[in-house]
């Protein structure tokens, strides 16, 4: 039996359908199950029982022997939400709950951290540990995250494997349901076949030319597939980068969108909203050493491969 969080959503559905793929049927699907769009991801996955997330802790208190891996994919995800409480109760607090549990019933656990934790980046994008506190998130969200992962390393008690993953820019099938928070793959498709041009966000940074703005994006196949390997690797436990391990520019992404759309190139620039123009990340990219120090070897899609397959192979047959 695995618990997936955040099983209706754009992750948590994709690794569902990973487990699938790999024979494992026996699913405890966690999440509200109140948005009819998202519930469409879960349609034709084997799903063992559906749990509403405020039922979770007093599910697993009765079932917790049947349990053998836990995946706290659920979150609340938009960076651009200020409800400081809620992000406390939604992601923090509850993550808290989840792992309390691991650690007394001896269930493994990976848990769903962000890349947003490295804020502007002042410190680099090194997943090392004896760093991680001195990170400061530009958003409630990240915060939210950082918060949890502090409080995870401070801990004397704990599962007796973990593993946080730092997502980074993920893309592909699923998400969307996001709306303003879907991947800017899945934006430009859509305006792209609206109004055949793209509009990318002006930079209001003299190093970095419009549309030069970099990203490390990571294709949601890589990453469930990352997921999938800790749970049968469930050894060195700790928190982790989860990217492609290679920044690319916004115009590279739109470029390769247009290529797999077999439109011509046609992009303009519009000025980064005031509200997030502050808090803008210009460049991320994960490094990725620790995954692979402790033996992951599979090779991750670069942007073009992973666009090209996401908008041939899904959002055209939208």
């Amino acid at each position: 039996m695995i618990i997936v969080t955040g099983a209706a959503g754009f992750i948590g559905s994709q690794l569902i359908k990973k487990l699938n793929e790999e024979n494992y049927n026996y699913i405890i699907a966690v999440d509200k199950f109140d948005n009819e769009l998202k519930n469409k991801n879960l349609e034709g996955l084997k799903i063992k029982e559906k749990i509403d997330r405020d039922n979770l802790m007093a599910w697993l208190d009765v079932n917790y022997e049947e349990v053998e891996f836990i995946y706290h994919i659920g979150a609340k995800t938009d960076t651009t939400l200020f409800d400081i409480e809620l992000l406390e109760r939604l992601n923090t607090n509850y993550t808290k709950e989840v792992w309390k549990r691991s650690v007394k019933y001896q269930i493994p656990v990976v848990y769903a951290s962000s890349a947003a934790t490295y804020g502007l980046g002042e410190h680099g994008y090194d997943d090392d540990e004896t760093e991680i506190s001195k990170l400061k998130p530009l958003n409630p969200y990240g915060q939210s995250k950082q918060d949890f992962d502090v409080w995870a390393l401070a801990q004397k008690e704990k599962p007796f494997f973990w593993a946080g993953l730092k997502f980074f820019n993920v893309y592909g099938p699923n998400e969307y349901h996001k709306g303003r928070m879907a991947s800017v793959i899945w934006h430009a498709y859509n305006q792209i076949n609206k109004t055949g041009g793209m509009k990318l966000f002006r930079s209001h940074n003299p190093d970095f030319k419009d549309g030069e703005q970099q990203r490390d994006f990571v294709y949601v196949k890589d990453v469930v597939d990352v997921c999938y390997w800790l749970m049968h690797h469930r050894t060195n436990s700790g928190i982790y980068n989860l990217g492609s391990g290679k920044a690319r520019t916004f115009l590279d992404l739109t470029k390769a969108v247009f290529a797999a759309m077999g439109k011509e190139e046609n992009i303009s620039f519009i000025d980064t909203p005031e509200d997030i123009r502050d808090k803008y990340q210009y460049f991320t990219e994960a490094n990725m050493e620790k995954l692979r120090s402790i033996g992951y070897s599979k090779n991750f899609h670069d942007l073009e491969e992973g666009v090209s397959e996401y908008v041939k192979g899904y959002l055209s047959k939208l």
